[in-house]
């Protein structure tokens, strides 16, 4: 029997609590801290480049919308927290330098989903006796890593004002730059259009199936 049935639905929310918050919240942070050693002080001014919760919560993003998902079992959440203010005006070369900042996000979610399968591999290793408490702590592990890798191949999609498309920015000729900004505001709806129709998750699962296989490898977890 899968031991995660052990749970109960209010005892699995809490355990969703903290991997989420650290997932949107590291997230953002990365974003700021990167853009800080690219001499933007922005996020720092703001006070943003801290891991306090407070900071960074946006009561839809980071409460509402991540809590509806859940009890409704959508079998998808995501979640988001107030954008780290980023001014590429102060960046010696904006477009690079932006995309170096976007992809700051999803990296630090790649490197928190291995340090959760590490997480794992620790309780095994060390209280390898099956037990309420280890199936809770391997529960919140399991969650820490598929969080990170959804919220990090999401934020890759070249969708404005996602990662992805910061990213794409820098790659592409500039004189399609304009297309990009007219998009930027139907961004949410087209993000929304793609969940609702399932091809949002048509798309990330493969990524996250096969990023989740590597890690739990690398790490040696099941």
């Amino acid at each position: 029997m899968d031991v995660f049935s052990q749970l109960s639905v209010i005892q699995k929310f809490i355990l969703w609590v903290l991997p989420v918050l650290l997932a949107i919240i590291v997230h953002e942070v990365s974003h700021g801290w990167v853009a800080y050693y690219f001499g933007d002080k922005t996020a720092k001014f703001a006070g943003r480049l801290t891991l306090n919760p407070i900071k960074h919560v946006d009561p839809v993003g980071t409460i509402v919308v991540p809590v509806m998902m859940f009890l409704l079992q959508t079998g998808f959440l995501f979640g988001w927290a107030k954008p780290v203010p980023v001014d590429p005006r102060n960046f010696k070369k904006p477009l690079s330098h932006m995309a170096i900042v976007a992809l700051a996000g999803p990296f630090s979610n790649l490197i928190m989903a291995f340090l959760w399968a590490c997480f794992i591999k620790l309780i095994i290793t060390f209280n390898p006796v099956v037990s309420t408490t280890n199936t809770a702590l391997m529960y919140m592990g399991h969650i820490g890593i598929i969080m990170n890798l959804m919220l990090g191949a999401l934020n890759l999609l070249p969708i404005p004002p996602l990662d992805g498309s910061r990213i794409l920015a820098a790659l592409i000729p500039k004189r399609y730059l304009p297309i990009l900004s007219r998009i930027e505001p139907f961004g949410f709806f087209i993000l929304l259009a793609l969940l609702l129709t399932n091809i949002l998750w048509f798309i990330l699962n493969p990524i996250i199936s096969f990023s989740f296989h590597v890690i739990t490898t690398i790490v040696g977890v099941s």
